[in-house]
């Protein structure tokens, strides 16, 4: 029996647009001040730096660890701050935690850093939806690629991978790996983008709105 569903925050609860506001267009934008580029270098030059640490490394998710590699003059809170009215619920989002949430316990977890996540959650008034809000990143010290992210997850919820439910918009993080685990996982691919290349493969795990899961759950 199922007891709880897991979410995944960006791209699935809210629009990545913050993220990629913060990561693409705030730090470049500090670093194009700082060292007198234009910004259009900078965003270059800052984007071929993520992509050498790639995703799949920690470092990659905390923001502090990149300010101090750029040395730039800003604080997190400050890049967050700014960018704050780009944190965007989908649509359905609050109506479906509202309608599952009288049947099952509720927890996010997301590879960003708690800074991100409590940032958008408290923003978007999702927060007392629910009971754990984990950061892969920050609480566990790994990336949600790794099975023993969802092993650690299932540990501290004192609960079998059967028994719960994980929703997330990242293919191998939020589908295959907590698959491989036998965690009952859904692939969120939202309506405006192309999921031709996957829904083949996801043996009907791909959901196109988050009120989908009430008509599977």
């Amino acid at each position: 029996m199922k007891k709880i569903i897991s979410f995944d925050l960006d791209g699935t609860l809210v629009h990545g647009k913050y993220g990629n506001m913060v990561w693409n267009h705030g730090i470049p934008q500090e670093y194009s001040r700082k060292y007198g580029m234009p910004f259009k270098e900078a965003e270059q030059l800052i984007r071929h730096q993520y992509e050498e640490v790639g995703e799949a490394n920690i470092k990659w998710y905390h923001i502090e660890y990149w300010l101090k590699r750029f040395d730039l003059p800003v604080s997190a809170k400050t890049l967050l701050d700014r960018f704050e009215s780009y944190i965007e619920v989908f649509p359905d989002t609050k109506e479906v935690l509202g309608a599952l949430k009288n049947t099952y316990t509720l927890i996010v977890a997301s590879n960003a850093a708690q800074i991100f996540v409590q940032k958008e959650l408290s923003y978007a008034n999702l927060t007392s939806y629910f009971t754990h809000i984990i950061s892969a990143t920050s609480d566990y010290c790994m990336v949600k690629k790794e099975i023993r992210f969802y092993e650690k997850l299932c540990d501290t919820l004192s609960i079998s991978p059967y028994e719960i439910v994980h929703v997330g918009d990242h293919h191998i993080f939020d589908f295959e790996t907590p698959s491989q685990l036998g965690i009952d996982a859904y692939h969120f691919v939202p309506d405006h983008k192309d999921s031709s290349n996957q829904s083949h493969t996801d043996n009907g795990k791909t959901i196109h709105c988050l009120s989908d899961l009430l008509n599977i759950l």
